[in-house]
């Protein structure tokens, strides 16, 4: 299990929060090319992954379909995920799924349901994607990431993706993650960030800007 720490920031140029992670002490170093991150959020009819964040349920899963791809449309190599939390400690089940088309989200969702733990059935809720810059340090215990360009489209109510209708261009999100064995070394790390923690969901947010 792993601790995510994350760090939501409005109106500061990615650049900012890039000179903060190349100049950090522990010599972060890039360690993939950038790449953007397209999702399709999953839920119950009622929402329960959405509620169970909101209202801070302890032990929570989040269940997603994830690929890369700088053209959203052209869908190589998904995978299906499941994000289980524990409080702050969270696991990831990853699983190879079948390329798929956005104008047949019911073959995707047949899938989903058919790998799926949840306790209902699941339909697509929130389609995003942002840009991702990928650091590390040279031990590969701590790695950061900073997406920006973050930007969300309800499935709730539409048959298939057409285009992005909400464009979260004003935020940007670092995230620390590392090995629940190097909790004690946090502080290392983050006292040399200008930042403050948050809390930070890129699925609650794309329900609150394109549902309620």
């Amino acid at each position: 299990m792993r601790y995510e720490r994350k760090y939501k920031m409005y109106d500061q140029a990615p650049s900012i929060l890039e000179q903060a992670v190349k100049l950090h002490p522990a010599s972060f170093k890039k360690i993939y090319p950038d790449r953007q991150i397209n999702n399709i959020y999953f839920d119950t009819s009622t929402l329960t992954s959405y509620w169970d964040n909101v209202n801070g349920v302890a032990e929570r899963k989040k269940y997603r379909v994830r690929w890369y791809n700088f053209d959203e449309t052209k869908i190589e190599k998904p995978h299906f995920e499941v994000k289980a939390r524990i409080n702050e400690l969270g696991t990831k089940k990853v699983i190879r799924i079948d390329d798929f088309d956005l104008d047949n989200l019911r073959f995707l969702t047949r899938i989903v349901n058919e790998l799926s733990d949840a306790p209902g059935r699941l339909q697509p809720i929130v389609m995003n994607s942002y840009r991702r810059a990928y650091y590390g340090t040279s031990d590969g215990k701590f790695r950061v990431t900073i997406d920006e360009r973050i930007r969300y489209f309800s499935l709730m109510f539409a048959q298939r993706f057409t285009r992005y209708t909400v464009e979260d261009f004003n935020a940007a999100v670092l995230e620390m993650k590392y090995d629940r064995n190097m909790d004690d070394y946090t502080d290392r790390i983050t006292q040399f960030f200008p930042f403050r923690q948050t809390k930070s969901s890129k699925y609650v947010t794309g329900v609150q800007y394109t549902i309620y």
